[in-house]
């Protein structure tokens, strides 16, 4: 299992600022100008082809790095209602989003870097075996960004890079994992408090996520980055 550890080097802490992008709710180039990795809708909970190949085209430009945002195919719910789906039926819906996106990245000099899943599908694989192993199955031998459960120590058993993120704009409840957003103090929206937890979770994680929609996203990923920067982390891309 390999990770990125902020601790590893001498002279310099290192960590990822990722944001969901290609989902038509925020200002991606605005975001890929202060990320360093980009989760890219693939079209099954928001986004298409066209979107996508904006990303990474931009993501090109700026040196991001980009990652498959896989989901339920539920654009109607944005992907956020969990979906009693079987594996085979879900490893292949895993597999045509990460293809497409690959195709259209190699289009622009990319790589597909790793496959994170999206909404209700990254809460349901932290403790469905089924559906992380058809998330894992569908995305090859990507590297796989999460949450600790059920898919990324399925992921380190089988010797796949596994990559920890946390979210400076989101509540968590005592058991470690997010709050429903309907829940008080799911939502954390003032732009210092969020900036403030990307630092303490820099120290903890591999990845600082941003919600890309939320309708400060692009100020609280400046926020981050400012606040990561003066704490002595260098960003660095998954």
């Amino acid at each position: 299992m390999e990770r990125l550890d902020p601790t590893a080097h001498r002279f310099e802490r290192r960590v990822d600022l990722n944001a969901d992008l290609g989902e038509g709710v925020t200002d991606d180039e605005a975001l890929l100008r202060l990320v360093s990795s980009a989760n890219v809708a693939c079209g099954y909970h928001a986004g298409d082809a066209a979107t996508m190949r904006a990303v990474c085209e931009q993501a090109a430009a700026h040196g991001v790095s980009v990652g498959a945002q896989v989901s339920y195919a539920d654009r109607a719910n944005f992907g956020r209602v969990a979906v009693d789906v079987a594996y085979e039926v879900l490893r292949e819906q895993v597999r045509h989003q990460v293809g497409v996106l690959t195709e259209i990245a190699h289009a622009a000099g990319i790589e597909v870097r790793y496959v994170k899943p999206h909404g209700a599908l990254y809460h349901r694989v932290l403790d469905d075996e089924a559906q992380a192993h058809a998330v894992l199955d569908g995305g090859g031998l990507l590297p796989v960004l999460g949450m600790p459960g059920v898919c990324l120590d399925a992921a380190a058993s089988a010797g796949r890079t596994v990559w920890w993120e946390g979210f400076p704009d989101r509540g968590y409840g005592d058991d470690g994992r997010l709050l429903p957003r309907s829940a008080p103090g799911s939502l954390i929206e003032d732009e210092r408090a969020v900036a403030e937890r990307a630092v303490e979770l820099a120290g903890r994680v591999d990845s600082v996520c941003v919600h890309g929609d939320s309708p400060g996203a692009v100020a609280h990923a400046r926020a981050c980055r400012v606040a990561l920067e003066s704490a002595g982390y260098t960003l660095r891309g998954l």
